[in-house]
């Protein structure tokens, strides 16, 4: 098959108005949000796990995980109000199903490797995160990748060469980085 100078072009600029496309709808959908949500809570939570004695983290993460629960199941709501497209109704069930079965295999994880110390848990725990977090990037956008294996070997960084600010370190570049990706993603998308 020979492809012409010039149609490769015409599919190149197809192929791009088409990423453009799925970014303005991505942006335009609020799924930002969820970034900036997520962020503030791994900022306030992994501050508190670097700050506070142990177990007034630990309660810190549990009333943080709650309140960004609740404010996820709030705000995917009212975007689904706001799409009539049945097919929207089914893939929305089945991505929240997806993130309650990844939510239950992090807990059965944890239940085998128990006991662990705070800092394996928490790096389990950003692990299946980002796990899912990729999972959604691969239906939605590739660009979300990339952002998820940075943030992985961020997280991978910290717990082995900066054991002592780990939590800071988290705080910062997973919290703050998923706060200004959201910003990001709301303002240039």
């Amino acid at each position: 098959m020979n492809v012409s100078p010039t149609e490769a072009e015409e599919a190149l600029a197809a192929i791009q108005t088409m990423m453009t496309k799925t970014r303005r709808a991505i942006s335009s959908s609020g799924a930002y949000v969820f970034f900036i949500i997520w962020g503030f809570v791994w900022l306030l939570g992994f501050l508190g796990s670097q700050f506070l004695p142990q177990d007034i983290g630990g309660y810190a993460w549990m009333g943080l995980d709650t309140l960004g629960g609740i404010l996820s199941a709030i705000v995917g709501v009212r975007m689904n109000r706001g799409v009539r497209s049945p097919s929207s109704n089914i893939s929305g069930k089945r991505i929240g199903i997806f993130w309650i079965l990844l939510f239950m295999y992090c807990i059965a994880t944890i239940a085998v490797v128990w006991p662990a110390s705070g800092k394996q848990l928490s790096m389990l725990i950003i692990l299946f995160v980002i796990v899912g977090w990729m999972a959604m990037g691969l239906l939605l956008s590739f660009a979300s990748i990339r952002w998820g294996l940075a943030l992985t070997a961020l997280a991978l960084i910290g717990y082995f060469l900066l054991p002592g600010i780990f939590y800071l370190w988290m705080a910062v570049l997973g919290g703050g980085g998923m706060i200004v990706l959201g910003l990001y993603i709301r303002s240039r998308w």
